[in-house]
């Protein structure tokens, strides 16, 4: 079964365009990644900026989790955060189509 992360990003006051970037340089990597379905990035009303993934499975996510890539990541953004990221695992709960009520 598939797993949905969220990921929160909490910028520090006026570095929010460089953790932007950080983030964006970041991704690459981990689209080649086994099991990535999904790993975007969106702008959030209250100024945060949160990351939707989506793996084929738990055991190839939490490879990622340990990978260089992540790693990486975490170097980089590193300086533009005011307080630690917000992980949330979830996994779906299928309902109405396949199109519209899974992620």
């Amino acid at each position: 079964m598939s797993v949905v992360v969220t990921a929160v990003f909490h910028p520090a006051p006026g570095k929010k365009d460089q953790l932007r970037e950080a983030l964006r340089s970041s991704i690459p990597a981990v689209h080649e990644e086994e099991g990535c379905l999904l790993y975007a990035i969106h702008d959030a009303e209250d100024g945060t900026i949160t990351m939707l993934e989506k793996w084929t499975t738990a055991e190839l996510l939490d490879a990622h989790a340990k990978g260089p890539a992540v790693e990486a990541l975490d170097a980089a953004v590193a300086p533009f955060l005011a307080s630690p990221t917000v992980v949330t695992k979830m996994v779906p709960i299928p309902a109405g189509t396949d199109e519209q009520g899974l992620l």
